[in-house]
């Protein structure tokens, strides 16, 4: 069988993989191992929602990967690169003084990976027809998923694995002892990212140029700013803006915070949790609950039309966030209740991020530019969660957890009000649906 005639199933799953797999390394598990090197709660959030970065302006230099070579060889090289650079970092934790290197090389690789997000997205949508696309978009969806659950799952459990059965270390002491342990993750990580590059050199088309790829530089500059242009002529579309950046509000701030307060002591407030079960409850119990919630929410719009129950949604997505400031005031020892108020709170969110996902594609997308103004509102998330990233450990070592999730659940308030202010414009019927990470799905 010749390689254009191959299945889309040889590298639409490991393609989206791959992708997941970079994202949530940098942007997520970073948070934890710089939790268990000791770092203080407000530095490790603050560094690690600074790798948001490049995923939230990758519009700006999307039209570049158009231009040059085929969407298939920035797939490779970036996947190259992040290989190298991962396994880079477990050498160069051996070093004195290794965490401004690796700041260097993680911001680097940031970039590098919001390249691959985007040409991996141009092989899909330009390899495959219409049919095809809608066909395979459920299988996009999972595959992008399970990066999640091998990542901040299957990587933190077997972090915490190796620091306190491989290598005997106390899990509830954070500092050096840390780097034996997250040495090996970085280096399975690059291994196994090395491995889908050779893969995707084999089985992975070369992507088609688009109808409306720029010839030049300049070319593409002036498409980018005629986006920016018609985007900002559209009605109400600050108001559209307000509810991109607001609608998660609450939940940015929770996104850092919520796996610190299960693995600080009981003595700073937390639960004091090893890494084995955090990875268990928030990589699996967890991740499983925001799929389903996911699935529900989407079914739910689709019946119900979008405006009829947006705010429904940011209900779900916002109230639920108040099992932590619960746990946080009576710090359970169970397990099963721990597991049971992350549950509550990740399917609510999956439940409720669908409408800020189909809103985009509804309301702000349609026009001109429509895939570049969905990457803009998109964008906008991303921003939304790089600010509350950034200050949300700074203003929880002031507050202590109880106050902070007291904080966390005041921010609920603009949330509520962008989506009661949100303009509707175009026909509100049924479309198809997203997960929480933005991938469609099918209603």
């Amino acid at each position: 069988m010749s390689l254009a005639k191959r299945s889309p199933l040889l590298w639409v799953p490991t393609g989206y993989f791959t992708m997941a797999l970079g994202y949530v390394m940098l942007t997520s598990v970073t948070a934890i191992m710089f939790k268990n090197l000791g770092m203080d709660n407000g530095r490790a959030a603050q560094y690690s929602s600074l790798l948001i970065l490049a995923y939230t302006i990758k519009p700006l230099f999307a039209p570049l990967v158009e231009m040059y070579r085929t969407k298939k060889f920035f797939v490779l090289w970036a996947q190259i690169l992040i290989g190298a650079g991962f396994a880079g970092v477990a050498i160069l934790m051996e070093l004195p003084g290794y965490m401004s290197f690796l700041m260097v090389i993680f911001f680097a690789l940031s970039f590098i990976g919001a390249t691959q997000d985007i040409a991996s997205d141009g092989v899909y949508v330009t390899s495959l027809d219409a049919r095809s696309q809608s066909l395979y978009c459920g299988i996009q969806s999972l595959s992008w998923n399970i990066g999640p659950i091998v990542a901040a799952g299957g990587m933190v459990f077997l972090s915490g694995y190796l620091h306190t059965t491989v290598f005997g270390h106390d899990p509830k002491v954070f500092g050096p002892d840390w780097i034996e342990s997250w040495r090996i993750i970085f280096l399975l990580v690059g291994g196994l990212t090395l491995l889908m590059a050779a893969w995707h050199w084999r089985f992975m088309p070369e992507g088609a140029r688009a109808a409306d790829t720029p010839s030049s530089v300049k070319d593409a500059g002036r498409i980018l700013l005629d986006a920016f242009v018609t985007l900002f002529q559209k009605k109400g579309v600050w108001r559209m803006i307000a509810f991109a950046f607001l609608f998660r509000l609450s939940t940015g701030f929770l996104e850092k915070i919520g796996p610190f307060f299960m693995v600080d002591p009981v003595s700073k407030g937390g639960l004091g949790l090893s890494n084995e079960m955090l990875g268990l409850i928030y990589g699996t119990y967890g991740l499983a609950a925001v799929l389903l919630g996911s699935l529900l929410g989407g079914l739910y719009v689709a019946k119900r039309g979008l405006k009829s129950v947006l705010f429904v949604l940011c209900c779900a997505i916002n109230i639920p966030n108040i099992t932590f400031l619960l746990m946080s005031i009576y710090l359970p020892s169970s397990l099963f209740l721990v597991t049971l108020g992350v549950v509550v709170e990740k399917f609510f969110f999956g439940f409720g991020a669908v409408g800020f996902m189909i809103y985009l594609m509804q309301q702000l997308a349609p026009g001109k530019y429509t895939t570049t103004h969905y990457a803009f509102g998109t964008g906008l998330m991303g921003l939304c969660n790089l600010v509350t990233g950034v200050v949300s450990g700074h203003l929880q070592e002031m507050m202590g957890y109880v106050s902070y999730f007291v904080f966390v659940m005041v921010a609920t308030i603009p949330s509520f009000l962008a989506t009661w202010f949100a303009p509707f414009h175009h026909d509100d019927g049924s479309q198809p649906a997203a997960n929480a990470d933005g991938k469609a799905v099918p209603a």
